[in-house]
């Protein structure tokens, strides 16, 4: 019995030669050294898909520094989760989180050249760059003051300011009477 496709070399019938592969024919048509028809799309072209280095690198560039101006959005639903989490009482874990979502953006904004010098030269979206990376770590930093406001840690009610409250001066002063 003449088993085609399968090897020639072993005595096997059940080994099938996979390295015979159809060949392609420029007039697109394929010569089959098995009976196992090509898969589908198969073709034997290569594709070479060609782009400029300097394109790729730019749009690279523009990507990884849009990447770091959204950074402070993309912490915005974290920073919730930990308030959440952190609750309003008043003991050292919560306030720990609470200093950490307060530190964080300000020291973002006070590096925001640092962060940014790498690229000034690269391409013209910088200085929109720059304002979304401040309003996004200015949103942070009220995110933070929001959560001190709620566990009572910012001075905000009148109680907060009675030692430098002026005394109330008495116009009048009554004395005397009779109790019956």
């Amino acid at each position: 019995m003449a088993n085609r496709g399968l090897s020639r070399r072993t005595t096997n019938k059940w080994a099938i030669d996979l390295t015979s592969r159809p060949r392609y024919v420029p007039d697109r048509q394929f010569v089959q050294h098995s009976e196992l028809p090509a898969p589908l799309g198969y073709s034997e072209q290569r594709v070479q898909h060609v782009e400029s280095r300097e394109a790729n690198s730019t749009h690279l560039v523009a990507k990884k520094s849009w990447d770091i101006a959204l950074g402070p959005f993309k912490q915005i639903p974290m920073n919730l989760f930990i308030m959440y989490m952190a609750g309003n009482s008043i003991s050292i874990f919560p306030i720990m989180m609470v200093g950490m979502m307060f530190l964080r953006p300000v020291k973002a904004l006070l590096a925001i050249k640092s962060t940014f010098v790498s690229l000034e030269g690269e391409h013209d979206h910088v200085a929109l760059q720059k304002f979304f990376y401040l309003l996004g770590n200015l949103s942070l930093v009220a995110l933070a003051l929001y959560k001190c406001h709620s566990m009572g840690l910012l001075p905000t009610a009148t109680s907060d300011w009675l030692a430098f409250m002026e005394h109330k001066t008495r116009v009048e002063y009554s004395g005397g009477g009779f109790i019956l």
